[in-house]
């Protein structure tokens, strides 16, 4: 049967996401027991849910049959009261995936650019392009963001810069300063959305200051994440913080009930178990030691990474695929990124000490 109905071109030109392969699909389709499965694909925790939290989701479910908050009052209430914040300064988000759509939809028309770098974060070019919007992917140096080349590329056109820091899948930082200096240089016309998905694993040193940025840099937004550090991916929750009548303006085309009441009650609570967050961070150091110290054993070239996985160099595409399915047909499930426009590198998250070695093992044995 034919169908009429017509598809916007930027519609039909979209790649879908592709994500980390599930452990079920993974055992099914290699006939594998799904116990011994490894997943290490996803940049998820590997200690899973703090235990504080794991026994308020046993205890929310009482509550289910009806709809959550619309507004997230007391996880807005912990976020801003953790970081010094105004909770109308705050969006909260199914996932900080979410976060990103909502800043697409609200601030891109399709006569407008947005600019981000290569091999940064997929979702950026996906939302981008579902707004019919025009994506400018700025080359990377060294596999870092180019802020200068940045400023070069910027237009009377351009109204949002994503910049992923850490950058994920690289994993590569930029220094404060530089990124003050560069938003600093930025025309007050412009959104430029500070993705830190990844700041809970960074030490003291480099942790980010631009909550405190907000006052001196209304056109900054900064978008966080529950799914990797907390442990919450399953319950997809995450928020931006930004120029309250910025966050007016997305909250107005923010679905209702797009963060459950289950995630909430967890979110908030793990915003107060700081000791959970310190051990996955330990876990994190040793985790990146133990890959590190393996793949310079084997002679394995990777890039210095500031998140919770490594982006390791193979000699080219058919190398990096050739390891990734001999990997998966051993049980251990990594990423290859040649939709990031890397097809000679795989990216391997960091694990727990058993786990990483069996990968290492695994790696040695090709």
């Amino acid at each position: 049967m034919t169908i009429n109905i017509s598809v916007p071109t930027h519609i039909c030109e979209i790649e879908p996401y592709q994500g980390g392969r599930p452990i079920k699909e993974v055992a099914r389709e290699l006939n594998l027991d799904e116990s011994k499965i490894i997943k290490l694909a996803s940049n998820e925790n590997p200690l899973g849910v703090s235990p504080r939290v794991k026994k308020i989701i046993q205890r929310s479910f009482d509550g289910v049959e009806r709809y959550p908050d619309g507004n997230g009052y007391h996880l807005k209430q912990a976020i801003a009261t953790k970081f010094n914040l105004a909770d109308r300064q705050i969006i909260l988000g199914n996932g900080s995936n979410d976060i990103l759509e909502l800043v697409a939809r609200t601030f891109l028309t399709s006569s407008d650019e947005a600019i981000f770098s290569k091999h940064a974060f997929a979702v950026y070019k996906l939302v981008v392009k579902a707004t019919g919007a025009k994506g400018l992917e700025v080359p990377a140096k060294n596999y870092e963001h180019d802020l200068e080349a940045f400023k070069k590329a910027i237009t009377t056109k351009t109204k949002v810069i994503f910049i992923a820091n850490p950058n994920n899948p690289t994993g590569t930082l930029i220094e404060k300063k530089v990124l003050y200096d560069f938003l600093s240089t930025v025309p007050k016309t412009v959104l430029v959305v500070l993705d830190e998905a990844y700041d809970e694993y960074l030490g003291d040193e480099f942790k980010s200051e631009a909550f405190a940025w907000l006052e001196k840099f209304p056109h900054l937004l900064i978008s966080r994440s529950f799914s990797k550090a907390h442990g919450l991916a399953g319950l997809r929750v995450g928020y931006g913080v930004t120029d309250q009548r910025l966050a007016d303006y997305m909250n107005r085309i923010r679905q209702p009930f797009n963060v459950n009441h289950v995630a909430q009650l967890a979110a908030i609570e793990s915003l107060a178990d700081d000791d959970f967050l310190k051990q996955s961070k330990q876990t994190n150091d040793e985790g990146m030691q133990q890959l590190t110290n393996g793949f310079e054993a084997l002679n394995i070239k990777y890039i210095s990474s500031y998140g919770n996985f490594i982006s390791f160099k193979l000699k080219d595409e058919q190398a990096a695929m050739m390891y990734y399915h001999h990997l998966l047909k051993n049980g251990v499930i990594v990423r290859p990124i040649a939709n990031y426009g890397m097809p000679d590198f795989l990216r391997v998250s960091i694990g727990l000490r058993n786990e990483n070695k069996i990968f290492l093992d695994q790696l040695a044995s090709i």
